[in-house]
């Protein structure tokens, strides 16, 4: 299985109590390419449907901040 890392950090709630380990990037693990998701230890290699849709709300919300132009 091939992968790359696109981010890998321990987020830290506004708070500053919550914390959570996030890990996402790209799998070969089945037959499509994917995005995977690790958060916790809990992980996912999603579909291509559902990684099209994740990827679409991520832009969103970026756009809504400003963070992606």
């Amino acid at each position: 299985m091939a992968t790359t890392v696109y981010f890998e950090e321990t987020v830290i709630g506004q708070g500053g109590k919550d914390r959570m380990d996030v890990e996402m990037g790209r799998s070969s693990f089945f037959e499509e390419d994917s995005i995977y998701l690790n958060v916790d230890g809990n992980s996912v290699v999603m579909d291509r449907a559902t990684a099209k849709r994740f990827v679409e709300a991520v832009m969103n919300v970026g756009f809504y901040h400003g963070f992606v132009e």
